[in-house]
């Protein structure tokens, strides 16, 4: 891919350029929000590593302006500004991942190609046993029956079923479902999940929706 970096601080830039060039992609670096600016307004890139403390434009102001231009480039917003509620405002922000300072270089690169394989983008369609999952549509059939299901639970079994047969921990469900960097202490999970599995699993159907104690959910067919 090519990737450009935006981070003013010599060592850490240094340590990602290399890190990144040592796995195949081509790096371009700048130092400043302004100078980051412009060249992603200008250039085309596969993903932006973004440094949120920058000099002259900062990284929040940098990804909004991007985004009301229309750029769509994934972002990584790297900062050592690492409350719930700095990472929150970052995502809703336009930013698509958070990696809080310090980081170890391993992570840095599994969240870029994370967000690489995103945005290549998976199949519109998605089918498990005998359900069918229309991602643009926004519709689920279980055979020949259609199936409603209101936002959250679309997004609880798209996830899973992208996923399938990989358990997902219930915190990995807040994170990109809800938006949660953190356990709020409430049912969120176990009453969607509750709930989506009542419409999809009914009747005489084999189980699709998959509790693991201890670990998480999974959506399989046996």
């Amino acid at each position: 891919m090519r990737l450009l970096l935006i981070e003013d601080d010599a060592e850490t830039g240094n340590a990602v350029v290399a890190a990144l060039r040592a796995h195949g992609h081509a790096v371009d670096w700048e130092t400043n929000g302004q100078g980051g600016l412009d060249r992603a307004a200008t250039d085309a890139y596969a993903l932006l590593v973004v440094d949120r403390m920058l000099p002259g434009i900062d990284g929040l102001s940098l990804v909004a302006e991007l985004r009301q231009r229309q750029i769509a480039a994934p972002v990584l917003m790297l900062t050592a500004l690492g409350s719930i509620e700095q990472r929150v405002e970052g995502l809703e922000g336009g930013a698509d991942d958070y990696l809080v300072k310090p980081f170890a270089i391993a992570e840095l690169l599994a969240r870029i190609e994370a967000l690489q394989r995103r945005a290549a983008g998976p199949p519109s369609i998605l089918s498990l046993g005998d359900l069918t999952l229309d991602r643009l549509a926004r519709t689920v059939r279980r055979g020949d029956t259609p199936i409603e299901l209101i936002p959250r639970e679309f997004q609880l079994l798209e996830l899973l079923m992208l996923n399938s047969p990989a358990v997902l921990t219930r915190l990995m469900l807040l994170e990109t479902v809800w938006k949660f960097r953190f356990d709020p202490g409430r049912n969120l999970v176990e009453s969607h999940i509750s709930r989506l599995r009542t419409k999809i699993d009914r009747g005489g159907d084999p189980p699709l929706i998959h509790t693991m104690r201890g670990e998480g959910y999974a959506a399989w067919s046996e």
